[in-house]
């Protein structure tokens, strides 16, 4: 939590549940990642946030942008991104999305199948195309490899393919995976799509861009890696998988960008032992699952809960949401403790989510409104 965070909480005690982001660290993390990977174009992944002030202050900055629907480049645009600095770079596209986005000028395209490539060909003709593909997702907390990419042979293919249906064959993509802590993963999946470039140039095509996609972490409960040791071992994998032939770099941060600077704060609901023999107490906040912390499912992201008890004793808690529904549990597994002063109409902050809360969150489970935003 940022102090500009803490004084807006005090000053003006918002109602819960709400986020509250600051400005300032998320222009801090753009330029820190511009800093430790200059060469690369940095396409900021709206789905992580795709509030207006976010996107117009980062478009003002310099960066670009992934977008993953025709709805998010309308969000880029209305904020003043320029139509050549958005990529659509969801692989799954509706044509009539395909078509409303070549209409508004946006000519680079993500896909990772013939079906989606022809669609390309038909409604966005002659555009930029780039081909995804499937990497090793160890060391991911939010791992994206069973739904998209496909096989370096056949990217290979599906590239030459798109040359042959008049399209640009621009480039290749990879995701290793979000919250990555492993930063080997960027080198294993720097040297798959490598042996891609090498086949095409010796048939005659030569790609331009490589998108290396997001996934860099921010921390939570644990230490992770910093940027910088991202960003050796990727410079460090491109110089020596590309040599003299190092394509135009990409980059679709998304969580590091503005992950760390939002926090969430909650009100506790209700907190009781419901089991005699167990006992841990249940904590219940005013947010839960369907209010936008999605990313607990299967207790993959560990927000760090701080509450304003300094001191005293503390004992193991499960946490849960307001609603009416069994999933409607964050954590119940991972070690949680809490002060065990703790009581209802406490106000507790969830640290860290800037990223993947606001656009999660239902639009009226059991009635439940969404949590309410405050950009400073």
């Amino acid at each position: 939590m940022t102090p500009k965070i803490v004084r807006y909480l005090a000053d003006h005690q918002p109602a819960t549940p709400c986020l509250v982001l600051d400005l300032d660290r998320v222009a801090a993390n753009f330029a820190r990642l511009r800093t430790a990977l200059p060469d690369a174009q940095i396409y900021y992944a709206v789905k992580a946030n795709p509030a207006p002030q976010i996107l117009g202050m980062l478009n003002d900055l310099g960066s670009r942008f992934d977008a993953a629907s025709i709805e998010e480049i309308m969000m880029c645009l209305a904020q003043g991104a320029r139509p050549g600095t958005i990529s659509f770079g969801n692989t799954v596209k509706k044509a009539s999305a395909i078509a409303a986005a070549f209409a508004q000028g946006i000519d680079m395209f993500a896909f990772d199948s013939a079906e989606e490539l022809a669609k390309i060909a038909s409604h966005a003709p002659g555009c930029k195309v780039y081909c995804r593909i499937a990497v090793g997702n160890d060391g991911a907390d939010w791992p994206l490899s069973r739904k998209f990419g496909t096989t370096v042979a056949r990217a290979r293919d599906l590239l030459i393919e798109a040359h042959g249906l008049g399209l640009i064959a621009y480039g290749l993509s990879f995701h290793v995976g979000s919250q990555q802590t492993n930063v080997a993963a960027y080198q294993a999946a720097i040297a798959r799509a490598a042996m891609v470039f090498t086949d095409l140039r010796t048939q005659g095509l030569d790609l331009k861009m490589l998108n290396l996609g997001g996934g860099f972490p921010v921390r939570y409960r644990d230490d992770v890696p910093e940027i910088e040791d991202f960003a050796e071992a990727i410079t460090s994998a491109m110089n020596a998988h590309f040599g003299n032939h190092v394509p135009d770099m990409i980059l679709e941060p998304g969580r590091f960008i503005v992950g760390d600077a939002g926090i969430v704060a909650s009100e506790v609901v209700l907190v009781c032992h419901r089991d005699p023999e167990d006992e841990r107490r249940w904590v219940y906040l005013d947010i839960g699952r369907y209010g936008g912390l999605a990313e607990t499912e299967g207790e993959a992201i560990r927000y760090d809960i701080r509450t304003a008890h300094r001191s005293g004793p503390s004992g193991p808690v499960v946490i849960a949401g307001p609603s009416c529904d069994g999933v409607d549990v964050m954590y119940e597994h991972a070690p949680y403790a809490m002060p065990m002063a703790l009581k209802a109409g406490d106000i507790v902050t969830i640290e860290a989510t800037g990223a993947y809360v606001t656009t999660y969150a239902s639009q009226a489970f059991n009635g439940f409104a969404p949590l309410s935003e405050h950009y400073i």
